[in-house]
């Protein structure tokens, strides 16, 4: 309620839990009750049986049909978290059906599918917003309108690094063979979005993935791609890595970027906030040519990861806010990663 006149809300329901942040997203809707009203949840791909101990994450919404939801005139828009590899498939049905959409990342596996979501969102008009939760981070996202404007001089290099070690490390390495393209699709995704967002498209991306072999595991555990920009000036390339079994990966997520004029590293890209229940984000900017800069530093105030991302969404649901990243932008995203992950 503004000042007395009733605000529209978002009708919104999410279709699938399979994928690992589909449990944040139903609490960002109940922390932004100005903004959506949940309206309950589809659990299609068998994940009410492998994904049950998830389910708490809905707080007693109503279990709904993926048919019922796409049906509901009233139903605004969708969420789809389903696997990762179910991603494209939900959200083609949803798009069909004039839904707008927050899809989670990187979308499923198959590129013609997603060309045709792409076809589907621009035919029918509708938002497709992907989850790339670094888009919204309170430090990252100014820094980087910074160095698109030439704060730190040409770039000719970008460094971006998305490791990790979960426990049970050995089953999330097992289940990473049922992922195409394993870790570099899973989570370098989230890296090749920022590469991209810095240096455009590049003009050959060179995979080097393989698997470490740890524990007889054969999935893509280790992601490597080399992104080449030999015509831009200056002349630029790119590195993203990811590693799935890797101590102390998790706060060495960081991407570094070099101009001609300075050197920004975010390090680590998030980090947990102590009792704050929140994330925190750390930047180091270079721009002395002394061999003993410190730089000057930053470090963000503690936020949460989802709900500026989906209140966002919303505002663009409701046309008060033009969604950046075009239909076009994420099919360029999403063939980059695929061709980083040795895809295609």
């Amino acid at each position: 309620m503004t000042g007395g006149i009733p605000v529209k809300r978002i009708r919104i329901a999410q279709i699938g839990v399979g994928h690992d942040h589909a449990g944040a997203l139903p609490p960002a809707f109940r922390a932004l009750p100005d903004r959506f009203d949940f309206v309950g949840y589809a659990l299609p791909e068998g994940e009410a049986e492998t994904y049950a101990n998830k389910l708490g994450c809905f707080g007693g919404a109503p279990r709904l049909t993926v048919e019922e939801i796409l049906a509901d005139p009233t139903i605004d828009a969708v969420a789809v978290e389903t696997a990762e590899v179910h991603l494209t498939k939900y959200a083609l049905l949803a798009a069909k059906a004039g839904k707008h959409i927050h899809m989670d990342k990187p979308g499923g596996a198959d590129l013609a599918e997603f060309e045709a979501l792409v076809a589907a969102v621009k035919e029918m008009g509708v938002v497709l917003h992907l989850g790339y939760m670094y888009r919204y981070n309170p430090l990252l996202a100014p820094l980087l309108e910074k160095v698109k404007a030439g704060d730190l001089g040409g770039i000719f290099n970008v460094e971006a690094q998305m490791n990790g070690i979960s426990p049970p490390t050995r089953e999330k390495r097992l289940w990473l063979d049922t992922i195409p393209g394993g870790m570099m699709f899973f989570l370098g995704c989230h890296m090749v979005d920022l590469v991209i967002e810095i240096l455009g498209v590049p003009e050959r991306i060179v995979p080097h993935n393989m698997s470490t072999g740890i524990d007889g595991i054969r999935a893509s555990d280790y992601g490597l791609a080399v992104f080449e920009y030999p015509n831009a000036k200056p002349h630029a390339q790119a590195i993203v890595k990811t590693c799935a079994q890797e101590y102390g990966g998790f706060p060495r997520r960081q991407l570094v970027i070099c101009g001609t004029a300075g050197t920004v590293e975010v390090k680590p890209l998030e980090m947990h906030a102590g009792t704050t229940g929140g994330q925190v984000t750390e930047a180091v900017t270079y721009k002395d040519p002394k061999w003993n800069d410190r730089g000057v530093q930053e470090i963000s105030d503690s936020y949460d990861r989802y709900n500026t991302m989906m209140d966002t969404f919303g505002r663009m649901c409701l046309g008060e806010v033009e969604n950046p990243h075009s239909p076009e932008h994420e099919l360029a995203v999403y063939k980059a990663v695929l061709q980083a992950a040795g895809m295609i």
